[in-house]
């Protein structure tokens, strides 16, 4: 005999008895859950369970989502991590600043990590910004009016692909040298594009969280 027809056969014996709560308490107990049969009280429904409240916000989600791919930098300096989510609030692509690497073995050894004055030394010449790799990373998603997660200030030249890939807002953590004709004039293209701009303003201290990822 299954549990529903046994149910039912209880709540007609409850029901005949003219008890109200009897009735709505059965009738709950249907809708949510399988109740424990051979007790007659205390047939606890699932809507009773209090959800958990202290959950984190989807800028943070996405904020350290973007934190933990600039982990995955080599860069001796900086560390840039990026993240892309769509308006369903679906993760579409994600990057980290690195050397190019399709066809090229070894890559992170062939290229410069430093700044200087020999192009053959300068990592500025060489590097792919975590905002580039994220949107060539999109495993093929459309990313019109997505929102771009980036843990710093993008330049003129990722300011460029967003606008052409269709991003819609950027949400950075930091920036660097604001006043830099590289990043003034990213601030010019993405103003002039309407891309909403966002500084992102955290909790807490970002490092409590890479400090916790150093020990998984």
């Amino acid at each position: 005999m299954s549990w529903i027809f046994q149910l039912f056969q209880r709540y007609k014996v409850y029901a005949s008895s003219g008890n109200e709560d009897c009735k709505r308490h059965y009738t709950l107990s249907l809708t949510c859950c399988e109740p424990t049969i051979g007790k007659k009280a205390d047939v606890k429904c699932l809507a009773d369970e209090k959800q958990r409240t202290r959950v984190i916000a989807w800028d943070q989600y996405f904020m350290g989502v973007a934190l933990i791919s600039a982990q995955r930098s080599k860069d001796p300096n900086t560390q840039v991590g990026a993240c892309i989510v769509n308006p369903t609030k679906r993760i579409v692509g994600v990057g980290y600043n690195g050397m190019p690497d399709k066809g090229i073995k070894d890559n992170d050894d062939k290229f410069p990590w430093g700044k200087e004055s020999d192009y053959q030394k300068d990592k500025l010449l060489y590097v792919c910004h975590a905002e580039m790799n994220a949107i060539i990373n999109k495993m093929g998603a459309d990313i019109q009016g997505c929102t771009l997660y980036t843990t710093l200030y993008p330049c003129n030249e990722c300011s460029k692909l967003m606008i052409q890939s269709g991003i819609r807002k950027v949400v950075y953590l930091e920036s660097k040298d604001p006043e830099k004709s590289t990043y003034a004039a990213s601030r010019l293209l993405l103003q002039r594009a309407n891309i909403k701009i966002k500084k992102y303003q955290p909790k807490g201290n970002t490092k409590g969280l890479l400090e916790a990822l150093e020990k998984l």
